[in-house]
């Protein structure tokens, strides 16, 4: 099985900043990439921010240059850090990794359980 763990988010003032982990954990065997998605109230989930294992990153336009995603590897890890958070900001974020389980070779989609934040207007 494989699980993933993770932390932070919360109540963010506008303005302040931002910092979620997401562990992975489990057998596993490959994992190709890993990111974060967010889904605001009334609307559809998006892409925030990924990374694959080659270091390639991805952002969502309206987090360019205030969102940065890295990834350690030796702990199936990846971070979202964000900065001059705003209202639009706010939602639940969920991770998101693509790997192959031991024993397998086709990677597949996993899913957080998803983190609550909150930046008031």
């Amino acid at each position: 099985q494989v699980q993933l763990m993770e932390s932070g988010g919360g109540l963010v003032q506008a303005g302040g900043s931002l910092r979620l982990s997401c562990a992975a954990s489990g057998s596993i065997f490959r994992i190709d990439a890993m990111g974060w998605y967010r889904q605001a109230p009334g609307k559809q989930r998006e892409l925030v921010a990924s990374i694959t294992s080659g270091g390639s990153t991805n952002y969502a336009d309206s987090v360019k240059g205030r969102f940065t995603i890295s990834i350690d590897s030796a702990k199936n890890t990846v971070y979202l850090q964000g900065i001059s958070l705003q209202p639009e900001d706010t939602g639940v974020y969920y991770c998101n990794v693509n790997l192959a389980r031991s024993g397998t070779y086709f990677a597949r989609d996993y899913w957080g359980q998803g983190t609550q934040v909150t930046v008031p207007s």
